[in-house]
């Protein structure tokens, strides 16, 4: 009589697979049998994240939330967080997806994935018109401004070595200090000026550019099939006009083409 191992282990294997592949379940799949996708923000980073006159989540980034929970044909809930714990909140399942200025850094590739680039940020040191600051050298043995995780604070720490660094849990806390004078310098986006001298009178301006980076959307790792539908839906919405319409409400400018280049993908 033939052995039944060879048979039993075949067995065995398959339903290890099969178990294996129920139990990893696509994101994708959990997402749209939820009827919700969860994306985390930082409702701080005017004019990509703040809350309006209405008391409503508004934005560049959140207005893109709100179109891709439409096109995914489920409702949008914002998970409101700290700058700081944008990656963890994805990392803890509090999250499915961050949305909320975030870069792509070498180091945030190591722990989660990102989709196609979808905006751009400048990132820059602003201080008083009356100061002269050309260069990182400028900041030897000044206080700078930062929000604490962001990647403001990584080029700091790694290019203003003889600064010394106060770190801040949003953008909005770092903006208040820098009215209320607390510190002089600051690093952060560009697009943190206006609203600075709306509340410092015009006093600031910026002094040098420290990087341009990319802004794309953050997800868990070994998820290829929502990475996919997501790299899928930034080419479609970049080639459509869509996303460059969003950003342009809310900067005044258009997209670079740097950002709208990744659209020509879908064409």
């Amino acid at each position: 009589m033939k052995s039944l191992k060879p048979f039993a282990s075949l067995l065995f294997g398959a339903c290890a697979l099969a178990c294996g592949l129920v139990a990893h379940a696509s994101q994708l799949d959990d997402i749209k049998a939820a009827g919700v996708i969860k994306v985390a923000t930082s409702l701080s980073v005017t004019p990509y994240t703040f809350v309006n006159s209405e008391m409503k989540p508004d934005g560049s980034d959140v207005a893109t939330a709100k179109l891709l929970a439409k096109d995914l044909g489920v409702k949008l809930e914002i998970i409101n967080t700290p700058v700081a714990a944008r990656i963890p909140s994805l990392l803890t399942s509090k999250a499915d997806l961050v949305i909320s200025v975030l870069s792509i850094s070498p180091e945030r590739q190591k722990v989660i994935d990102f989709s196609q680039p979808y905006s751009l940020i400048r990132e820059v040191v602003i201080a008083p018109k009356d100061l002269v600051v050309k260069s990182y050298e400028d900041l030897d043995g000044k206080e700078v401004g930062v929000t604490r995780g962001t990647v403001e604070d990584q080029l700091i720490t790694a290019n203003a070595t003889k600064a010394s660094i106060r770190r801040y849990e949003d953008v909005a806390t770092l903006i208040t200090a820098a009215v209320s004078g607390q510190v002089k310098y600051v690093a952060t986006g560009l697009v943190s000026l206006d609203e600075l001298n709306k509340k410092a009178g015009d006093r600031f301006e910026s002094k040098f550019v420290m990087k341009d980076f990319m802004l794309a959307m953050g997800l868990r790792k070994d998820n290829p099939e929502f990475k996919s539908w997501l790299d899928h839906w930034v080419e479609e919405n970049l080639s459509n006009g869509k996303l460059n319409a969003i950003f342009k409400q809310y900067h005044h400018t258009d997209l670079s083409d740097q950002v709208l280049k990744q659209g020509h993908k879908a064409q």
